[in-house]
């Protein structure tokens, strides 16, 4: 843990930071988060994920007290004081603080958190050797239900529980369904294959969150003249496919190479995913 975070408009220093055990956050999971990565002491993608965090805030009702671009100032001054590099940046916004379920009785503003920490990563092991994956039978929340492109804290109990079943088989990630059977994303990733040189990934509306990372690869492969189609598509194109990947914020990259026991191409990283990390670094360190 880092020496200062960001507390309701204020700079504190993290073991005096503590939230009011009525906010509607811990209550009932009522407010979004984002995951934010840093490489040089820089937010990687920063004005992607403020926006996407204020585009929740808007679906849920949550108004903040300050705008966008003072937002991503905040993470920028956090990042200065505490002098970090590489790190994992952790946005967390609650709609305030009431004991009971109706909204009109929050008390002020809404609860804001910004702190720092050090990544936790998959092993080096998995990146070189790749990662085994299992389905697992959690399924992604119905977007009738839940609208995925809200990224709630409250919807994170579908992935929590996925990865739960993944862990009981010793596997490294999850993949996730949709209630019709369609390949969705992982407990924490986005998911790609790769047939005959074409990129296929999971399009919007089945029930994915558009993860940032997952834009940027999809730019970086539209850069290496790559074609990428997002569609519907069912474990079967997995398990027949030439080569998978993940990407996350954490992951960055990650190649796939078992799903269900079976191998994904050779059961090796393929050509083009390991090319792709590569292309992934090197447009990080460009930004």
């Amino acid at each position: 843990m880092d020496k200062w975070v960001f507390l309701n408009s204020e700079y504190v220093r993290s073991e005096e930071a503590h939230l009011s055990i009525y906010d509607h956050g811990f209550l009932y999971g009522d407010g979004v988060f984002e995951g934010i990565r840093a490489y040089n002491g820089r937010a990687f993608k920063l004005k992607e994920h403020v926006d996407r965090l204020y585009r929740s805030l808007k679906a849920l009702w949550i108004e903040m007290p300050f705008d966008q671009a003072a937002f991503a100032g905040h993470v920028e001054k956090l990042l200065e004081m505490n002098e970090v590099s590489d790190c994992y940046i952790r946005v967390t916004v609650s709609r305030g603080i009431t004991l009971g379920l109706d909204p009109k009785n929050i008390k002020g503003q809404a609860t804001i958190v910004i702190s720092t920490d050090k990544l936790s990563l998959y092993p080096k092991s998995m990146y070189e050797n790749g990662l085994e994956v299992v389905t697992v039978a959690t399924r992604v929340a119905n977007p009738q239900v839940l609208e995925p492109r809200i990224k709630s804290t409250g919807k994170y109990v579908c992935n929590i529980q996925a990865k739960i079943e993944a862990n009981h088989v010793g596997a490294g990630e999850g993949l996730m369904l949709t209630e019709d059977g369609y390949v969705a994303e992982c407990t924490g990733d986005n998911i790609f294959y790769v047939k005959d040189g074409v990129v296929y990934t999971p399009a919007a509306h089945l029930g994915i969150l558009e993860g940032v990372t997952r834009g940027a690869v999809i730019d970086i492969l539209g850069e290496m003249g790559i074609e990428v189609v997002m569609g519907v598509f069912t474990r079967f194109d997995l398990y027949t496919a030439d080569e998978a990947f993940l990407t996350g914020t954490g992951a960055e990259v990650i190649p796939m190479v078992k799903l269900d026991a079976r191998s994904i191409g050779d059961g090796k990283p393929g050509p083009l995913t390991n090319k792709l990390i590569d292309a992934f670094k090197a447009y990080v360190a460009r930004q």
